[in-house]
């Protein structure tokens, strides 16, 4: 008996180890690898493939990445290797990659009506990259709220709009289409199930603007949707105590809107005498906007991105390796990041002492972290470069914008994923789980978790800049 409670205790003693001798992050990317295993054993199951289709080991591990990161980059057609219950199993994984396994698990400890300890709190404000504990349940609660809400509503109008356009022709097939469009769209995913991607629509403005727009919500910061619902709430019910943006959210709105504009005026000038030529005016204006935002995660695409000019697909590099707001289903080096890089660099110009926007100090640790992350993605996509440069047997521009891509986690490629070589394959598999998880975090999985101060300061000189 004694021995038996030993054994029952054991499970315990090791889940309590684990969490005292790791740190939070360390413990998020062990959930991740966890997932992406289970994942993995779960893709791998006939009961989800078509009859006599077993793809690759290596093939299955890729897609199994790719799908937790929602990244949508693949080696094979998916309509031609998973069957419906495989596509509604990815459907389930991309709510796990994108919201995220802490949401995703808190969400179970509230429908069972659990107590959340608080080391579960503090792992989700890892999870979430939130800087105080206060409220990372609330916000929890209301972002799997609204974000399902919405898959579940548009997945209703898509597959309204699928039937009634006699895009399928029964209505199961609208509905599972139909859903499976909000369900990729919100949680930015762009994985192609139907092997058009959303190219029969190119020319359908009004299903393009709701694209955007939940491309939008999956890509803003969960954080800043929860200010905007309170936002609302305060101009319908005002209080005396008024409302203000957090300078995340004002830093995260601002630097979408510069990039979102600034990208599809240069896509329009790019493109607008070349591959948009035949469209109109407000289809230019359209389809500009429309690749401005989807190469920042989405990866839906409306037309053969090989027809585009070398220009644009490295102006879609660029977007890509940004990609969205921290917080939020996208990767990249994140667009809070860039912005504190273009203020900080404004601020050296002018001389001054600290970045100031919005009447507020950007804090010198956020700072350092910006360009420590910048440089870091930086050297890692370049290196990423050299190395397929090496391997592939593919153009440079190619190379460059599938290791953009899958470091962004957006899932555009010129075509070039099903023929990449093993290492090829492994190094664009390790872009999009680091994409995912986030360049900072994962170079603080190497960090310890307490470092003590040396006691002494060492004198300082200058040296010679530029």
């Amino acid at each position: 008996m004694h021995a038996w409670q030993k054994l029952r205790a054991f499970p315990k003693k090791v889940t309590i180890l684990f969490h005292t001798r790791l740190s939070s992050i360390q413990i998020i990317v062990l959930y991740y690898l966890f997932i992406t295993f289970i994942s993995f054993i779960l893709l791998s199951l006939p009961f989800f493939h078509k009859s006599n289709v077993q793809p690759s080991f290596m093939d299955l591990l890729f897609m199994t990445i790719s799908t937790v990161s929602v990244t949508g980059l693949t080696t094979f057609n998916i309509n031609e290797v998973f069957n419906h219950y495989g596509i509604i199993l990815l459907e389930i994984l991309f709510q796990i990659g994108g919201l995220g396994i802490m949401m995703i698990s808190t969400l179970f400890f509230l429908l069972s009506r659990k107590k959340i300890s608080l080391r579960q709190r503090q792992l989700i404000m890892t999870d979430m990259n939130q800087p105080k504990l206060s409220g990372t349940v609330r916000l929890i609660r209301t972002t799997l709220f609204i974000m399902i809400g919405l898959q579940l509503l548009f997945g209703v109008f898509f597959s309204v709009y699928f039937y009634f356009s006699h895009q399928f022709q029964t209505v199961s097939d609208s509905l599972f289409y139909g859903f499976y469009q909000s369900i990729s769209s919100v949680t930015n995913s762009g994985f192609d199930v139907t092997g058009d991607s959303i190219m029969p629509f190119r020319l359908n403005s009004l299903f393009l603007l709701v694209i955007m727009f939940l491309i939008f919500i999956g890509g803003i910061g969960f954080p800043v949707i929860l200010e905007v619902r309170e936002w609302l709430h305060y101009k319908l019910h005002p209080t005396r105590l008024p409302f203000r943006f957090s300078l995340f959210s004002k830093l995260a709105i601002s630097s979408f809107f510069i990039l979102f504009i600034g990208g599809a005026l240069f896509i329009y000038l790019l493109e607008c005498q070349r591959l948009f030529s035949s469209l109109t005016f407000g289809q230019k204006i359209i389809h500009s906007m429309f690749y401005s935002i989807t190469t920042r995660n989405a990866g839906l695409q409306l037309d053969d991105l090989n027809q585009f000019q070398p220009a644009t697909l490295l102006l879609f590099s660029i977007l890509m390796f940004i990609g969205c707001s921290p917080s939020s289903v996208g990767g990249g080096v994140r667009t809070t990041t860039m912005i504190i890089l273009g203020l900080y660099l404004v601020s050296f110009i002018k001389s001054e002492d600290n970045v100031r926007i919005f009447g507020r100090r950007i804090d010198e640790d956020d700072i350092k972290k910006s360009v420590v992350v910048f440089l870091l993605s930086l050297l890692m996509c370049g290196f990423s470069i050299m190395i397929l440069s090496v391997t592939e047997s593919h153009s440079l521009l190619s190379i460059i914008f599938e290791v953009s891509s899958a470091f962004g986690t957006t899932g555009l490629s010129l075509g070039i994923t099903s023929d990449l070589t093993i290492v090829g394959k492994i190094v664009i598999a390790l872009l999009m789980f680091i994409g995912r998880i986030g360049m900072l975090y994962t170079l603080m999985l190497f960090i310890p978790k307490e470092r003590k101060d040396m006691g002494y300061v060492y004198p300082s000189e200058k040296i010679i800049i530029g």
